[in-house]
């Protein structure tokens, strides 16, 4: 069953149009992530689901139920915003059990919906104190326990993390995905931040300019793009030029610059059909550097010259010229990087690379 459904959800402001023509079906206890950059429409999306925005065109249900016409407050959702939203002259306790008040919940069952929902974001001792006496972390987990109290139908967090550093976010994330799976709610996460979107949801939902660009689990859109934004929005990618010479049983050929002719997994090329003008992606982290003189072992394998080195720790950027085209790898490091004016072979298994048809 859909906990949620988009049917050619339009949305306009004037005469600019933010969502064009969205469909889409959400199932039930899934994690969804609506991923892109800022201004292409997920958040506005949200925003209708959640009834705070109301849709030009177009369809939204809830639980089979169309909602078009039914105010936020009687849709049973559970919210997370950016900013946390937390009330700060009231306690922790109080903050969770709000959304409880205004649904007639008894006392009792309140204190206790509440208990539990602070020991489901595991923190059980804070009910007493203030939003300004938690950190940021703290605070996101109790603005998320507000949320999951009421026993919402859909949880909708939008960016929740997007004011957290760096390494909180990464444990804020997996602990996010932790209760998801833990109590089975559905939810609709929005954010632009790819690594956050690959890590944590079921199905990602790629956005540009209020259109969906490529839906699918996270591994298919990431390994098989079916557009270049998707391509270049998602992880680093080398895009190349090329020709197709159409199918040949599993494979499709391609003529590249560089490269030579590359035969491609037709898997990996799902939109490209026949012979024409077609891109070829290869993943930064597919492109492997050596040393000239080794065994390339079955890859294809071209000579090139460093001419950056984008150090990273564990591993290394490493900007590539191979002859016109200046190609990224990024490989871990064993001894010892290479460096800037260093000659090697930049090598690629045809398995690895993904095409796609010339957009028109």
């Amino acid at each position: 069953m859909s906990a949620v459904t988009l049917k050619d959800i339009v949305k306009r402001f004037g005469e600019f149009t933010a969502v064009h023509r969205m469909s889409m079906d959400i199932p039930e206890g899934s994690f969804v992530t609506l991923l892109g950059p800022s201004g292409c429409g997920k958040t506005t999306t949200l925003r209708m689901i959640a009834g705070l925005l109301d849709p030009s065109e177009g369809e939204i249900s809830i639980k089979g139920r169309r909602v078009n016409d039914v105010p936020i407050h009687k849709r049973n959702l559970g919210i997370v915003f950016q900013n946390y939203a937390l009330f700060p002259h009231k306690t922790v306790a109080e903050n969770i059990a709000f959304g409880l008040k205004y649904r007639n919940v008894a006392k009792d069952e309140a204190k206790k919906r509440v208990e539990q929902a602070l020991e489901l974001v595991q923190l059980p001792q804070v009910g007493e104190r203030y939003p300004k006496q938690l950190s940021g972390g703290q605070q996101q987990r109790i603005a998320l326990a507000r949320a999951i109290v009421i026993e919402p139908d859909v949880l909708l967090l939008d960016e929740p993390l997007s004011a957290l550093d760096a390494n909180l976010r990464e444990d804020m994330r997996v602990e996010l995905k932790r209760i998801q799976h833990r109590i089975g709610i559905t939810t609709v996460f929005v954010t632009h931040d790819q690594s956050e979107a690959l890590a944590m949801s079921d199905r990602i939902v790629v956005m540009s300019q209020g259109r969906v660009e490529q839906a699918g689990a996270p591994e298919e859109v990431y390994n098989t793009p079916e557009t270049e934004f998707v391509a270049r929005f998602l992880g680093s990618s080398n895009i190349l030029d090329g020709t197709s010479n159409g199918a040949s049983g599993e494979e499709v050929a391609i003529d590249t610059a560089g490269f030579g002719r590359i035969a491609v997994p037709k898997n990996r090329a799902p939109k490209l059909n026949g012979s024409g003008p077609a891109k070829l992606v290869i993943r930064a982290e597919k492109l492997h550097l050596a040393k000239p003189e080794t065994d390339p072992d079955g890859q294809i394998a071209v000579d090139g010259v460093v001419e950056t080195v984008d150090y990273q720790g564990q591993a290394a950027r490493y900007f590539v010229r191979v002859g016109d085209l200046q190609l990224q790898a990024i490989n871990m490091i064993d001894d010892h990087p290479f460096n800037e004016g260093d000659t090697v072979s930049v090598r690629v298994r045809p398995r690895d690379c993904a095409a796609l048809p010339e957009a028109r």
